[in-house]
């Protein structure tokens, strides 16, 4: 399966109270490379998330968010200042005998005055945080690896045509090359005869100069390696693990062969189907750079 670099996927879930969402995003990048934004509460989950990303991830700059929000009271704990209270109850016990007033004091009254009651945060079950965030992680990573097989289906669609094409300009190529030492032999010989007008032609050094400029521009391996590579990338493309750096190395290889080509052959006719077929080397190279 080709993999793109980029991706995105989000997912969120109500879990113990809190509302809790993931979202990955990712751009290519030559390693992996991983950071992300939590909350201050939860800086004990970043290696545990990097460890899961990673697990599914082997190249690309990926980017997680990761927010949760309480909607509910359950890791609240409302506590009584006794001390204080009782307090307040003894001022108001007070004044009630020295102003010979009604002692009406409530719980009510009592809880409305300043500091009586205060809300703390209850202790962070981190085993079962972790569980939750996990498990909303894990959703958004299967979302955002499914968003990068699609874009990298499409790219392994883009490259195939390219390598098609690659394939039609090389068997041109060797095509328009099959009869060049002729041509270059009736050429020296219609020079050579102008030149020497009636004298005899040598013969044989026409053959020897052949011979030499054969040897000089002969393309064959050149082209044979072109279809081995083309035919190597295909089953590259098919396997399943991280091919972006194999691809890499191959479309070096590629455009080496092409740029040896394009030297060899003076012929103009050939030259324009090297630079083809440069041109479509460069636009696979362009696409796998986000290959995983």
């Amino acid at each position: 399966m080709v993999l793109s670099m980029t991706g995105y996927g989000r997912a969120g879930a109500l879990l113990h109270g809190r509302d809790i969402k993931v979202e990955l995003r990712s751009v290519n990048a030559r390693f992996f490379e991983y950071s992300s934004r939590l909350p201050r509460s939860c800086a004990f989950l970043e290696d545990k998330l990097k460890k899961l990303v990673a697990s599914k991830v082997s190249r690309g700059k990926v980017e997680l968010n990761l927010s949760i929000q309480t909607v509910t009271a359950a890791d609240t704990v409302i506590s009584v200042n006794w001390q204080l209270a009782r307090g307040y109850r003894e001022a108001l016990n007070a004044m009630s005998e020295r102003m010979d007033l009604k002692n009406d004091v409530t719980v009510g009254m009592l809880a409305r005055f300043p500091d009586v009651l205060a809300q703390t945060a209850a202790p962070t079950d981190e085993e079962e945080l972790w569980q939750d965030v996990q498990s909303v992680a894990e959703q958004a990573l299967t979302s955002f690896v499914s968003m990068r097989a699609t874009e990298g289906e499409k790219l392994k669609e883009d490259v195939e045509g390219r390598l098609t094409s690659i394939e039609k300009l090389v068997a041109q190529i060797e095509k328009d090359s099959a009869g060049r030492v002729q041509v270059y032999s009736d050429k020296l010989y219609a020079r050579l005869r102008e030149l020497l007008e009636d004298r005899n032609i040598d013969d044989a050094r026409i053959v020897t100069e052949a011979a030499i400029f054969a040897d000089k521009t002969a393309i064959d391996e050149e082209t044979v390696r072109l279809h081995s590579h083309v035919a190597q990338y295909r089953e590259i493309l098919e396997l399943n693990e991280p091919i972006g750096r194999k691809l890499d190395f191959l479309t070096q290889e590629l455009n080496r062969e092409s740029n040896t080509i394009g030297s060899k052959c003076q012929d103009v006719a050939i030259t324009r189907l090297v630079v083809e077929l440069k041109s479509e080397i460069e636009k696979i190279r362009e696409q796998i750079q986000n290959i995983e």
